[in-house]
């Protein structure tokens, strides 16, 4: 299925040039037609694909689905609107920055999707770090996965440069344990975007991530 014609890019490439809320006011039919609603579509059959092998409660794309609008408070940029459309689609939706899901960004400069967990408190860090620790041979099997390696790259995160020291021998030989994000990122054309095939496209990713997900979670 094809979610979005050529004005979805459109829409955000002009954007770009009028980030401006007198513009966006003025466009907001453009906006509602050729992003909002069809990304709404988009982001309810990705909700229904991963339903079919998760445990997913029955959340709704508004509880996935980021404002466009830009929180501005404490940036440098004023300018008010994102140029792309993106949403969370996991257990607790958009808000939820611990279990595994598939983060998607659409917009003209990228096609991104993320996964993993990108946020963990402090006692889900602790239980990761420990897991690792207890087998790194299984997690690195993890990440050297076919597909996994192929689609997704590698494991990304920032990491602590100072570690608890019951960890720091198990760190010498596995450097993520430094890591306080487990998440990977990917960046494809944005040319896919108008695509048939895109919520399969996601879901291959998905799938290729699984793995990596579940263990951070079990």
């Amino acid at each position: 299925m094809k979610y979005f014609d050529k004005d979805f890019l459109d829409f955000f490439k002009d954007l770009a040039a009028n980030n401006n809320r007198d513009w966006f006011q003025a466009n907001k039919k453009r906006y509602e037609s050729s992003v909002k609603k069809p990304f709404e579509v988009f982001a309810t059959d990705v909700i229904k694909a991963m339903q079919k092998t998760e445990k997913f409660p029955d959340i709704k794309p508004g509880n996935c689905i980021f404002r466009i609008n830009r929180d501005i408070r404490f940036s440098k940029d004023k300018t008010p609107y994102k140029l792309n459309a993106s949403a969370a689609v996991s257990k607790g939706g958009r808000k939820d920055v611990e279990t595994p899901g598939m983060y998607v960004e659409l917009g003209p400069e990228k096609f991104a999707m993320a996964s993993g967990v990108y946020q963990p408190s402090k006692e889900n860090l602790e239980r990761i770090r420990k897991k690792i620790a207890k087998d790194p041979k299984k997690f690195y099997k993890l990440l050297e996965a076919p597909d996994f390696k192929k689609l997704w790259g590698e494991l990304k995160g920032e990491r602590n440069k100072i570690l608890p020291p019951e960890f720091k021998k198990a760190a010498e030989t596995c450097p993520y344990i430094f890591n306080k994000q487990f998440y990977y990122w990917v960046e494809l054309a944005p040319s896919n975007i108008t695509k048939d095939g895109l919520v399969e496209t996601v879901m291959k990713y998905w799938k290729a991530g699984k793995d990596v997900g579940d263990y951070l979670m079990s």
